[in-house]
């Protein structure tokens, strides 16, 4: 299986030496320098786990500015391309996306693509109609900076925007190199993935929200943050052993129990 990634950030990157274990990757980027490290077997971002793979593991992992010739070919290819918001329109700037899926349908129009940084919610709908292509689809990214890698050999879910053969076939070259094998994978549609990433970026703040207003509350009466935190994490353990559910089973009753909703 041949699989182009677009893009050498802590999403393409991490995918690419994720799937290279057992296929063969081809990564483009449009800065020299990070493609000659990546040939050169280092890592141009701070992931230690990134590091060791490059320098050590037997990847089937090479690196282009030619993105053409990346693309030529590719049964799959994976957009990780830089997408901020911008708070002047309030939207993603999508444009690097489109642009690959428009150089990726112009070179090797067969190819499946898997969009895999952040996007509004309609987007795939909305490119697939714009392009008059229905080889694009969405495949959500749950990571952390500096831990890109060990969150993909180590997923807490795989996620794919569409129900098809191509679909699962991606979802399986994904399993095929983690490390832990018990991973939840969903198939939904589009729209569906899309706010599924979008909400749990959003969940994910208003945690560390609430935390940071907890310790400032501890700190201001001289309380131990430490220990009224590990008092609330008690109701995630608890409900986790209680119930013999997954982590994320549990953690919506963790949410329930702070927040009063699912």
């Amino acid at each position: 299986m041949k699989i182009a990634v677009a893009g050498l950030g802590y999403v393409g990157l991490s995918n690419a030496a994720l799937l290279a274990q057992h296929n063969d990757v081809v990564a483009t980027d449009i800065a020299e320098e990070r493609v000659a490290m990546v040939n050169a077997g280092q890592c141009p971002i701070v992931d230690p786990d990134l590091e060791d793979f490059l320098a050590n593991r037997p990847l089937r992992l090479s690196a282009t500015t030619d993105s053409a010739a990346a693309f030529a070919g590719a049964d799959f290819v994976i957009v990780a391309t830089p997408t901020n918001y911008d708070t002047k329109t309030n939207y993603f700037d999508t444009s690097s996306v489109e642009a690959v899926v428009g150089s990726v349908k112009a070179v090797n129009p067969r190819a499946t693509i898997v969009i895999k940084s952040t996007i509004p919610v309609g987007f795939v709908s909305d490119l697939r109609s714009r392009l008059d292509t229905d080889q694009v689809i969405f495949s959500p990214e749950f990571l952390r900076e500096g831990r890109a890698l060990y969150d993909n050999l180590h997923p807490s879910r795989i996620i794919v925007g569409e129900r098809s053969e191509r679909a699962r076939i991606f979802a399986d070259l994904l399993l095929q190199g983690t490390e832990k094998k018990d991973v939840e994978v969903l198939f939904t549609h589009p729209d569906e993935a899309e706010a599924i990433k979008l909400f749990a970026n959003t969940y994910l703040a208003m945690r560390v929200a609430f935390f940071n207003e907890l310790d400032s509350y501890a700190m201001a009466d001289g309380m131990d943050t430490r220990q009224i935190t590990e008092g609330l994490s008690l109701d995630l353990i608890v409900a986790n052993r209680m119930m013999d559910e997954p982590a994320d089973v549990a953690d919506k009753v963790f949410t329930r129990n702070l927040f009063g909703a699912d």
